[in-house]
């Protein structure tokens, strides 16, 4: 599963709105902040709004805050103010008829309304808090029999190796 670009651009905007606090911030300001498109930043700030995550006020010193605390609002809130209910397939909304070829034999279709409500659970277990951290500043260690198939790769991870170990990087080869 991916998210299209418009869930993952409204993700990046409400983590970005989030570290500003209880800040009024505009679509043009969280537009320039994470380099999502004016007029794309402005269709989702609408449709975030319309979901109740964000609040509006209009004219001079308008703008948008979070509607509920941070701890309140989840990826799938996120998610799911743009796209609407998580699905994992065509037929897993319920017992209605969907288009898919095989919907009238299907013997997986009851089953898929279970697999839909445990993405969203794991999904709706992650919170905006939790995603507007920002990430430390420690890089996190390589992982031992890591291949990268770039050369480029390899020379970062061959160096952070001789970093830790204490070789020099311009000594090591």
């Amino acid at each position: 599963m991916r998210l299209t670009h418009l869930a993952d651009y409204a993700v990046v905007m409400m983590t970005a709105a989030a570290r500003r606090g209880a800040m009024r911030v505009s679509a043009a300001e969280l537009a320039q902040d994470t380099g999502v498109p004016l007029p794309t930043a402005q269709k989702l700030m609408g449709q975030l709004a319309s979901a109740g995550l964000l609040s509006s006020v209009r004219g001079a010193g308008g703008g948008f805050t979070l509607a509920r605390p941070v701890t309140e609002i989840s990826l799938a809130d996120i998610v799911e103010a743009v796209e609407g209910p998580i699905a994992m397939t065509m037929c897993s909304g319920g017992d209605q008829p969907s288009e898919c070829a095989l919907d009238a034999h299907c013997r997986v279709k009851p089953h898929m309304g279970i697999v839909s409500n445990a993405v969203r659970g794991a999904l709706g277990a992650v919170s905006l808090e939790a995603l507007s951290k920002l990430p430390s500043a420690v890089r996190p260690e390589p992982v031992e029999g890591l291949s990268l198939s770039s050369a480029r790769g390899k020379t970062v991870l061959r160096q952070a190796q001789h970093e830790r170990s204490g070789i020099s990087a311009g000594v090591a080869k």
